[in-house]
């Protein structure tokens, strides 16, 4: 089962050092420090909070429909999150990652999670661990995720959390759970959670073995993030690459019940196409990397 994947550090533009890559290997997750600017993390603020129409600065205002509980954000393909997955300094990282520069992005949602709140119980989410696949696959193959800190995220504000170095662990680990076990979250008996604050900026990879997932929010601040995620492109499907365009160009959302959408449609009715560089091009599909 490969835990890492090929990686040169410290080469000529590269966002990873040496120092990183062992941290990455031993604990299975890294966070690049500073990799996006400020303003493209203000366009991202702004509109999470127009799209849920709410008032950033009234706590008051933060519990109330479209937004659940868990936080999840259902806008998937504003301009705001393409500049931030087409930002060179987060295809770089994922590119080291990966050992190859032709990568696709996902077209995955942002994160508004407010804190707990006595007068809303139902917002008050617990935060969790869990694997984003099923853990009976055998072999796994290898895959990474990533989030990306829109403002600044303290221990116990919700957000990023897992078990250091749970990736390597997993084969003799998984020996000593019952047959039926969830395939989806791990008996966390014996296993240490931590929390990982950030700064605004920060971007955490992490490995998709590890075990990992939102916490609690205690302090008195929202917590607000984007997913962003980057594989290898499959260049050698074409059906798999004229999905992709089309969610680009007519605002959709993937498909699947982790996904549910909007049921406004904002997106699809009233919104633009975003405007891709000529790396978004390639991150989407629309041109080729060779």
């Amino acid at each position: 089962m490969d835990v890492t994947v090929g990686h040169a550090p410290g080469g000529p533009g590269s966002v990873i050092s040496e120092a990183d890559w062992a941290f990455w290997q031993k604990n299975g997750y890294l966070v690049i420090r500073e990799a996006v600017p400020p303003e493209l993390l203000s366009g991202v603020m702004d509109a999470v909070w127009t799209f849920l129409g709410m008032n950033r600065d009234d706590p008051e205002d933060w519990y109330r429909e479209p937004h659940r509980g868990g936080g999840m954000v259902e806008l998937y393909q504003h301009q705001a999150l393409w500049d931030t997955r087409q930002y060179p300094r987060i295809h770089q990282a994922f590119a080291e990652i990966w050992g190859t520069e032709q990568l696709w992005v996902s077209m995955d949602r942002a994160n508004m999670k407010p804190p707990r709140h006595a007068d809303h119980p139902e917002y008050d989410h617990e935060g969790f661990i869990h694997w984003d696949l099923d853990s009976t696959q055998n072999p796994i193959p290898f895959g990474v995720q990533g989030v990306l800190y829109l403002s600044d995220t303290d221990i116990d504000q919700g957000g990023f959390q897992c078990v250091p170095g749970f990736h390597r662990h997993f084969p003799e680990w998984i020996k000593t759970q019952p047959l039926d076990r969830d395939p989806r979250r791990p008996d966390l008996s014996g296993l240490e959670v931590k929390p990982i604050a950030g700064k605004a900026g920060d971007f955490l990879i992490w490995h998709r073995l590890l075990a990992h997932g939102n916490g609690r929010n205690c302090s008195d601040k929202p917590r607000l993030a984007q997913y962003i995620s980057m594989r290898p492109a499959q260049t050698d499907d074409p059906n798999v690459r004229d999905q992709r365009v089309r969610m680009w160009r007519d605002r959709l959302s993937p498909e699947g019940k982790a996904f549910p959408g909007d049921p406004r449609r904002l997106e699809q009715e009233h919104g633009v196409t975003a405007e891709l560089t000529s790396l978004g091009e390639k991150l989407v599909g629309v041109t080729s990397w060779n």
